[in-house]
């Protein structure tokens, strides 16, 4: 009782010795918006595995059709239709080059090993699977960057100046759109023979519409924050605003929306493969392989499955990466 009646005085109390430059350090890991978005990226497995799916896909194309003796076109009647055989694989029966139970190769006298089979033609599925994978890749790649050069210079501009520009702009983005792709295509089929660079031009003429309209929603959302205005008052002229200093700001959107063109690029150019509107032998791509397999489908299913699957793992792959990159610059996900 004695200790708590004692009065308090001034010099129980010592002041404390603060550093004032403490207050200027930052306590967290300074960390760019990139780095921040890789780590998320890398967290994702899905996407992290789909990516390693792409690359793994896109090496075999490149390096697949040279790993035999056997070109995507030379033809040989005498083995038409083999059924998938790898010798150290035998004992699998989809690589076990029988049907029904009857060695085809034995039968045909053949000795080789044909590892995706052999096509109606006598041609090795193996490498025109791969070389048909490098043409349909080539066709989207090719579409998709020309639909992120229109499309963002598009977008920017109608969203950038607003007004007069952006109802004409957007007027004529409705006229585009509300024509069917498939029209778009039968036109240039009328003008142009069925290939590559036809159906290139086609998938250009209307995939850059959902670009345009991302980028001007950006442009809308950025126009009046600060540093826009800023580099306004200081005189920048209208195409460093927008290229320079919005472009640059809306990237992560244009990055996922690609990522989401390229499968979309692909599966149009296959359906139109296999409608007979694309690729036309002796090319292969994707579509075309499939649609020659659909024709024998009951008696030699493996003609459409590796073409099939390989299509699937790219759209599937494509879109998960999309997904995971929509997460990683999505800061309302973040944890």
């Amino acid at each position: 009782m004695a200790a708590a009646n004692e009065s308090i005085t001034k010099d129980m109390f010592l002041p404390a010795e603060l550093d004032q430059s403490a207050n200027e350090k930052i306590s967290g890991e300074v960390v760019s918006v990139w780095k921040d978005a890789f780590r998320r990226f890398v967290q994702n497995k899905g996407a992290v595995a789909s990516l390693i799916i792409v690359i793994a896909i896109v090496l075999m194309a490149l390096i697949g059709p040279h790993l035999n003796n056997y070109g995507p076109t030379d033809q040989d009647l005498n083995r038409s239709n083999l059924p998938p055989r790898i010798a150290a694989l035998s004992w699998l029966p989809f690589f076990s080059g029988k049907e029904d139970g009857i060695d085809v190769y034995q039968q045909h006298g053949i000795k080789k090993d044909f590892w995706f089979g052999t096509d109606q033609l006598g041609r090795d599925l193996w490498s025109r699977t791969w070389d048909g994978t490098q043409i349909s890749l080539i066709i989207a790649l090719i579409a998709t960057l020309v639909d992120v050069f229109i499309g963002v210079t598009y977008g920017g501009i109608s969203g950038y100046f607003g007004g007069r520009t952006d109802n004409i702009l957007q007027r004529i983005l409705e006229i585009i759109s509300g024509i069917p792709s498939l029209v778009w295509i039968i036109l240039l089929i009328l003008v142009m023979k069925p290939g590559l660079i036809p159906i290139t031009i086609a998938i250009m003429a209307t995939n850059w519409i959902a670009m345009a309209r991302i980028v001007r929603g950006e442009m809308l959302k950025l126009k009046n924050q600060e540093f826009v205005l800023a580099s306004t008052s200081l005189g920048a002229s209208h195409s460093r605003i927008i290229f320079k200093h919005m472009i640059p700001n809306s990237l992560g959107m244009i990055i996922i929306n690609t990522m989401f063109s390229i499968p979309s690029a692909i599966f149009f150019e296959a359906f139109l493969s296999f409608i007979g509107l694309g690729i036309r032998e002796p090319q292969a791509s994707l579509g075309s392989l499939i649609n020659s397999g659909y024709e024998v489908l009951q008696l030699h299913p493996y003609q459409t499955v590796y073409p099939g699957l390989v299509i699937c793992l790219l759209l599937i792959a494509f879109n998960l990466i999309g997904n995971g990159l929509r997460d990683a610059f999505d800061p309302k996900l973040r944890h």
